[in-house]
Protein backbone atom coordinates (compact mmCIF):
# COMPACT_ATOMS: atom_id res chain seq x y z
CA UNK A 1 0.00 0.00 0.00
CA UNK A 2 2.87 2.43 1.05
CA UNK A 3 4.51 1.65 -2.12
CA UNK A 4 1.11 2.81 -4.09
CA UNK A 5 0.74 6.06 -2.67
CA UNK A 6 4.60 6.80 -3.15
CA UNK A 7 3.76 5.65 -6.95
CA UNK A 8 1.24 7.84 -7.22
CA UNK A 9 2.94 10.66 -6.06
CA UNK A 10 5.89 10.59 -8.40
CA UNK A 11 3.51 10.54 -11.17
CA UNK A 12 1.90 13.53 -9.93
CA UNK A 13 4.36 15.57 -8.53
CA UNK A 14 6.11 15.97 -12.16
CA UNK A 15 2.93 17.60 -13.71
CA UNK A 16 2.22 19.30 -11.07
CA UNK A 17 5.48 21.03 -11.13
CA UNK A 18 5.31 21.05 -14.75
CA UNK A 19 2.04 23.25 -14.55
CA UNK A 20 3.38 25.36 -11.79
CA UNK A 21 6.69 25.96 -13.92
CA UNK A 22 4.37 26.74 -16.60
CA UNK A 23 2.26 29.35 -15.29
CA UNK A 24 5.76 31.56 -13.23
CA UNK A 25 6.13 32.56 -17.04
CA UNK A 26 2.34 33.85 -17.23
CA UNK A 27 1.51 37.40 -16.87
CA UNK A 28 -1.32 37.93 -14.48
CA UNK A 29 -4.36 38.76 -16.57
CA UNK A 30 -5.03 43.16 -16.58
CA UNK A 31 -8.38 43.80 -16.92
CA UNK A 32 -7.45 47.27 -16.68
CA UNK A 33 -8.45 50.44 -14.78
CA UNK A 34 -11.99 50.47 -13.38
CA UNK A 35 -14.60 50.70 -15.82
CA UNK A 36 -16.00 54.40 -15.76
CA UNK A 37 -13.40 55.28 -13.74
CA UNK A 38 -11.43 58.90 -14.45
CA UNK A 39 -8.31 56.50 -15.91
CA UNK A 40 -10.94 54.48 -17.86
CA UNK A 41 -12.09 57.71 -19.71
CA UNK A 42 -8.37 58.95 -20.05
CA UNK A 43 -8.20 55.67 -22.39
CA UNK A 44 -11.31 55.94 -23.96
CA UNK A 45 -10.42 58.98 -24.99
CA UNK A 46 -7.80 57.73 -26.82
CA UNK A 47 -9.85 54.98 -28.68
CA UNK A 48 -12.18 57.66 -29.21
CA UNK A 49 -9.90 59.52 -31.75
CA UNK A 50 -8.89 55.85 -33.53
CA UNK A 51 -12.51 55.26 -34.72
CA UNK A 52 -13.02 57.13 -37.79
CA UNK A 53 -17.10 56.45 -37.26
CA UNK A 54 -16.78 58.47 -34.03
CA UNK A 55 -14.23 61.26 -35.21
CA UNK A 56 -15.25 61.31 -39.39
CA UNK A 57 -18.80 60.90 -39.22
CA UNK A 58 -19.80 63.23 -36.25
CA UNK A 59 -17.64 65.89 -38.15
CA UNK A 60 -19.54 65.49 -41.27
CA UNK A 61 -23.09 65.13 -39.79
CA UNK A 62 -22.30 68.42 -37.78
CA UNK A 63 -22.89 66.51 -34.30
CA UNK A 64 -19.25 68.12 -33.40
CA UNK A 65 -19.95 71.85 -34.26
CA UNK A 66 -23.01 72.13 -32.73
CA UNK A 67 -21.26 73.65 -29.65
CA UNK A 68 -23.33 76.92 -29.00
CA UNK A 69 -20.31 78.20 -30.06
CA UNK A 70 -17.59 76.64 -27.01
CA UNK A 71 -15.53 74.82 -28.61
CA UNK A 72 -16.49 71.77 -27.19
CA UNK A 73 -19.05 68.73 -26.39
CA UNK A 74 -19.59 67.20 -23.45
CA UNK A 75 -20.52 63.83 -22.62
CA UNK A 76 -20.93 62.87 -18.85
CA UNK A 77 -21.32 58.92 -18.54
CA UNK A 78 -21.55 56.25 -15.34
CA UNK A 79 -22.44 53.14 -13.93
CA UNK A 80 -25.89 53.80 -12.24
CA UNK A 81 -25.59 50.62 -10.22
CA UNK A 82 -22.32 52.44 -8.37
CA UNK A 83 -24.63 55.01 -6.57
CA UNK A 84 -21.28 57.03 -4.50
CA UNK A 85 -19.03 56.87 -7.93
CA UNK A 86 -18.38 60.17 -9.52
CA UNK A 87 -19.34 60.59 -13.40
CA UNK A 88 -16.91 61.08 -15.98
CA UNK A 89 -16.52 62.94 -18.72
CA UNK A 90 -15.22 63.50 -22.58
CA UNK A 91 -14.77 66.57 -24.44
CA UNK A 92 -15.13 66.22 -28.28
CA UNK A 93 -14.25 69.30 -30.26
CA UNK A 94 -14.05 69.79 -34.08
CA UNK A 95 -10.42 69.96 -35.14
CA UNK A 96 -9.00 69.38 -38.80
CA UNK A 97 -12.53 68.47 -40.09
CA UNK A 98 -12.42 65.53 -37.18
CA UNK A 99 -14.84 65.01 -33.93
CA UNK A 100 -11.62 64.07 -31.56
CA UNK A 101 -12.03 63.93 -28.20
CA UNK A 102 -9.91 66.60 -26.37
CA UNK A 103 -9.83 65.18 -22.81
CA UNK A 104 -11.38 62.36 -20.75
CA UNK A 105 -11.16 62.12 -17.19
CA UNK A 106 -12.79 63.35 -13.80
CA UNK A 107 -15.69 65.47 -14.61
CA UNK A 108 -14.28 69.07 -15.08
CA UNK A 109 -17.77 70.51 -16.77
CA UNK A 110 -20.33 69.87 -13.57
CA UNK A 111 -22.82 72.02 -15.57
CA UNK A 112 -23.96 70.96 -19.03
CA UNK A 113 -25.85 72.38 -22.01
CA UNK A 114 -29.02 69.99 -22.39
CA UNK A 115 -29.22 72.04 -26.07
CA UNK A 116 -25.81 70.10 -27.06
CA UNK A 117 -24.61 67.92 -23.74
CA UNK A 118 -25.39 64.48 -23.26
CA UNK A 119 -25.57 62.31 -19.96
CA UNK A 120 -25.43 58.44 -20.70
CA UNK A 121 -26.09 55.82 -17.63
CA UNK A 122 -26.71 51.97 -17.39
CA UNK A 123 -25.88 49.38 -14.73
CA UNK A 124 -22.64 47.97 -14.90
CA UNK A 125 -23.96 44.33 -17.33
CA UNK A 126 -25.66 46.89 -19.58
CA UNK A 127 -22.84 48.63 -20.51
CA UNK A 128 -21.18 45.37 -21.15
CA UNK A 129 -23.78 43.80 -23.19
CA UNK A 130 -23.38 47.38 -24.99
CA UNK A 131 -20.12 47.18 -25.40
CA UNK A 132 -20.02 43.51 -26.49
CA UNK A 133 -22.55 44.86 -29.30
CA UNK A 134 -25.32 42.18 -28.07
CA UNK A 135 -28.04 45.13 -28.80
CA UNK A 136 -27.18 48.83 -30.34
CA UNK A 137 -28.71 52.10 -28.99
CA UNK A 138 -32.22 52.00 -30.34
CA UNK A 139 -33.05 48.76 -28.24
CA UNK A 140 -31.08 49.88 -25.34
CA UNK A 141 -33.00 53.01 -24.61
CA UNK A 142 -36.52 51.72 -25.86
CA UNK A 143 -36.37 49.03 -23.20
CA UNK A 144 -34.47 50.99 -20.64
CA UNK A 145 -30.81 49.72 -20.40
CA UNK A 146 -29.89 53.25 -21.12
CA UNK A 147 -30.94 56.26 -19.31
CA UNK A 148 -29.75 59.06 -21.26
CA UNK A 149 -30.23 62.76 -21.27
CA UNK A 150 -29.14 65.50 -24.29
CA UNK A 151 -30.32 66.57 -27.28
CA UNK A 152 -32.70 63.58 -28.85
CA UNK A 153 -33.34 64.67 -32.55
CA UNK A 154 -29.44 65.23 -32.35
CA UNK A 155 -28.77 61.73 -31.54
CA UNK A 156 -31.23 59.81 -33.34
CA UNK A 157 -29.89 61.41 -36.39
CA UNK A 158 -27.01 59.87 -35.42
CA UNK A 159 -27.37 56.50 -34.40
CA UNK A 160 -24.32 54.63 -36.56
CA UNK A 161 -21.68 56.81 -34.78
CA UNK A 162 -23.33 56.46 -31.05
CA UNK A 163 -23.63 52.87 -31.60
CA UNK A 164 -19.81 52.86 -32.35
CA UNK A 165 -19.33 54.74 -29.08
CA UNK A 166 -21.68 52.13 -27.06
CA UNK A 167 -19.43 49.66 -28.30
CA UNK A 168 -15.89 51.53 -27.41
CA UNK A 169 -17.07 50.51 -24.09
CA UNK A 170 -16.55 47.16 -24.80
CA UNK A 171 -13.26 48.05 -26.78
CA UNK A 172 -11.33 49.68 -23.37
CA UNK A 173 -10.40 47.27 -21.05
CA UNK A 174 -11.96 47.34 -17.76
CA UNK A 175 -12.40 45.75 -14.59
CA UNK A 176 -16.82 45.32 -14.01
CA UNK A 177 -16.53 43.45 -10.70
CA UNK A 178 -16.10 46.87 -8.31
CA UNK A 179 -16.97 50.70 -8.47
CA UNK A 180 -14.99 53.42 -8.87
Amino acid sequence: MRFNLMLRATRQWPVGLGLGLLLVGVPAAQAGPLMMSAEWATAACEAWNGDPVLTDELAKSGWAGNDKGRGYKIIHFYRSDCEKSPRVEVSISQKDGKALCTYGGAVQHKELDTGVDYVMYAKTQRWVQMGNGDYGPMKAMMFGRLGFEGPMWEAMKNMGPFENFLLLVGKVPSETTACP
